[in-house]
């Protein structure tokens, strides 16, 4: 399950507890009340995951029967059981409980529990809950952290199921005017430029990852963004045109188109390709180690096709500090065709790392 995170989000509640605390439960309740924090179960779960024993015992007088059930199932996957559907069961009948309701909690359930469904082969049962999740959250919570979680969960099971345009149709559901989390928006255009491209709607692809691309930034989610930005490159370097306008300006501009109307073609000027790259090249993670460094790789493949190797001169000369065999791959792809002592050195680098 996707966790959605702002900058400000409950991580630095826990951070000021460790800073100023501990302290009281009426500190706490001053404390979300400056944050901003409409309910307890965020921040209790932040305490649990980053490991603050004694916030989670202080916030627990605060938090109510339906927060402490759910909390209560969150502590358990934590702990890794994979019996959930009793405690979730448990959970619903406080959340319905006439003395203890919690609407919206009650959808962040039924989500679960449809989750739990999916990956025990009930596909309908999952179909039904995770459908009537989003209903309920878009009624009682919406655009908050788990009306988010339940349209991502959405077209994720459109997406196992094959129902790619289905998904689609979800993805269009999170508007980037919506109030929606800009984390949730970059993963949805991430979601919905694949599918365009998978269709032959190459504008739109374009348009999902460059959006992908600058949400993400604003999440501070660098890793994905480099991923969209990433994408759009490729999509633009076929669709080169320095008459078109700005890719902002296509973006904002663009409209839904109806069935007879003829879909706008992809155009993009060099000035976006070389402003996303070069963003992109800054805020890679330092250095070329990691057995993981799909970042290194997208944007190596790309400086070989902007014929931008020198950014990358450091990694070209020193095989020895990359750990991902496919990054070596990609390196010894990108090797200059009249180097032949590069190119070996990558194979035996390669040679290496796959035999380990």
């Amino acid at each position: 399950m996707t966790i959605i995170e702002t900058p400000q989000g409950p991580g630095h509640f826990v951070s000021k507890w460790r800073s100023e605390g501990p302290v009281d439960s009426n500190t706490l309740e001053l404390w979300k009340n400056e944050m901003e924090w409409p309910s307890w179960l965020p921040l209790a779960e932040a305490a649990l995951f980053l490991d603050a024993p004694e916030l989670l015992d202080t916030m627990d007088s605060l938090l109510s029967p339906a927060e402490r059930s759910v909390l209560g199932l969150v502590r358990r996957r934590w702990l890794g059981d994979t019996h959930l559907l009793e405690p979730i069961e448990t959970a619903l009948e406080i959340t319905r409980n006439p003395e203890t309701r919690d609407l919206a909690l009650e959808g962040r359930l039924r989500m679960e529990r449809g989750l739990v469904r999916y990956e025990a082969g009930d596909i309908e049962g999952a179909d039904e809950d995770l459908t009537w999740a989003e209903t309920r959250l878009k009624s009682v919570a919406r655009a908050s952290r788990d009306h988010d979680l339940s349209l991502l969960n959405k077209a994720a099971y459109h997406l196992a199921q094959g129902e790619n345009l289905m998904a689609l149709q979800v993805y269009g559901d999170i508007s980037r005017t919506g109030g929606h989390a800009h984390e949730t928006v970059a993963i949805s255009r991430l979601g919905a430029s694949r599918i365009r491209y998978a269709i032959g709607h190459l504008f739109d692809a374009g348009r999902h990852a460059w959006n992908a691309h600058k949400h993400a930034i604003l999440a501070h989610q660098h890793h994905m963004a480099i991923e969209g930005g990433s994408m759009f490159i490729e999509l633009a370097l076929e669709h080169i045109d320095d008459s078109a306008p700005p890719m902002s300006v296509q973006v904002e501009s663009a409209k839904p188109v109806d069935l007879d109307e003829e879909r706008p073609l992809l155009a993009v000027q060099m000035n976006d390709v070389t402003s996303i790259f070069e963003w992109c090249i800054e805020h890679m993670e330092e250095g070329y180690s990691g057995p993981e460094r799909p970042d290194v790789r997208a944007m190596l493949l790309i400086a070989h096709k902007l014929d931008r190797m020198e950014v990358f001169e450091a990694l070209m000369t020193n095989p020895e500090d990359v750990q991902d065999p496919m990054l070596a791959a990609v390196a010894q792809a990108c090797c200059d065709d009249n180097d032949e002592t590069a190119r070996l050195a990558w194979a035996s680098r390669l040679s290496a790392l796959t035999l380990l």
